[in-house]
């Protein structure tokens, strides 16, 4: 079935709120203390996606356990045929996000392709199940999410682009069903360096020195600890009513970013209510994150698993406070197999939403380097 034209999400019965029950206990209050719904980011991302000038067409895609992944698929109206007929690019945000971060690049990227955006389990307006707390599970569970998302939306292969924590689920991804990734682009991924030591030990069977690296300051070990027993959001919601300005407060860069598009505060906002729900695909990172954000099960361990003739290209801001160095340990461990890292200039974290154009100009490079 062809997309919809339409400029913004269709709405169907599929698409119905439905209320979540809380138990009743000391915390029914919970929900009403924090001023957020599904209703109210639902409002604010059509407000996001109404940005949105070729072909959209926006609904759940229902998994075999009934658990629903919230969809974007975007064609160009003016080629949509020729785009058809070429590999489509499926786009994975990272922590915390959810599909109406890549505003600023879905028009752009879809130009001469099919275009998918999805949130992922556990975040945005899908699905939040329970994750388990072993790291292993809680990613497989993430994994096998995409997968069943794959055969429902009915994609053969796939160009797969994943930033942050997307990178790393979708290099996971790529790992276990290689035939169905092209070219596997990584944006800015989270969890590839292995956590240093406190101390490494060279050569010890020779007896050499250890090599001391300096450890964090007591607070930080004091914050990390009390926050480990937390959810990574859970101060979002623990704000209440001052969720929102707390968001404004601590990234007002989400704003800056988006000020030639909104001149108010909608991708605080949506940051927030993306955030504020019930956590559950946080619970899943935080399985498979230690303490102060580094993975349990690195990538750097595994990504020699990835058959060498997988194109994979690695995107960093170069003002990011992602170690870009990782991305040339991939280049050694794959022994240069079809494998690039590319800097994006005065850019952070969030490449996509720094520096759009030059982004977008990379990514279509890629795409077209397949097809």
């Amino acid at each position: 079935m062809d997309p919809a034209t339409t400029a913004a999400p269709i709405q169907s019965d599929c698409e119905t709120e439905i209320a979540t029950k809380t138990p009743h206990s000391v915390w029914s209050w919970w929900p009403s203390w924090r001023p957020t719904s599904m209703s109210l980011l639902k409002t604010t991302e059509s407000k996001i996606l109404a940005c949105i000038q070729n072909d959209l067409w926006a609904r759940f895609v229902t998994l075999p356990n009934q658990d629903r992944i919230w969809t974007l698929t975007l064609t160009n109206k003016v080629f949509h045929k020729p785009a058809a007929a070429k590999t489509p690019l499926v786009m994975v945000h990272g922590f915390g996000g959810g599909v109406g971060l890549w505003i600023r690049n879905l028009d752009a990227l879809s130009r001469s392709r099919p275009v998918y955006a999805f949130d992922l389990l556990g975040f945005g307006r899908s699905s939040r199940p329970p994750f388990p707390s072993d790291s292993a599970k809680a990613e497989e569970q993430f994994v096998n999410s995409i997968e069943e998302w794959r055969q429902s939306v009915g994609l053969e292969n796939m160009i797969l682009l994943g930033h942050s924590l997307g990178g790393y689920l979708a290099t996971s991804y790529a790992i276990q069903h290689p035939s169905r990734v092209s070219h596997l682009i990584l944006v800015d991924p989270w969890g590839f360096p292995e956590r240093p030591q406190t101390q490494t030990e060279e050569n010890r069977d020779q007896g050499t020195e250890v090599v001391k690296r300096p450890s964090p300051p007591r607070w930080v070990k004091v914050i990390a600890t009390v926050v480990s027993f937390f959810n990574p959001l859970a101060v979002i919601r623990a704000a209440g009513p001052w969720g929102p300005g707390l968001v404004n407060r601590f990234r007002p860069d989400f704003k800056r970013k988006f000020e030639d598009l909104f001149d108010d505060d909608t991708m605080t906002q949506y940051i927030y209510h993306c955030n504020a729900q019930t956590p559950s695909g946080e619970v899943g990172f935080r399985a498979m994150s230690e303490s102060l954000g580094w993975a349990k099960r690195p990538m750097l361990q595994r990504v020699h698993l990835l058959p060498p003739s997988m194109p994979l290209t690695m995107l960093y801001g170069k003002w990011s406070w992602v170690d870009n160095s990782s991305g040339y340990k991939v280049v050694q461990i794959r022994d240069q197999a079809h494998t690039r890292v590319l800097l994006i200039n005065e850019a952070s974290h969030h490449v996509y939403a720094d520096q759009p154009e030059e982004f977008n100009k990379v990514v279509e490079n890629i795409c077209n380097s397949v097809n």
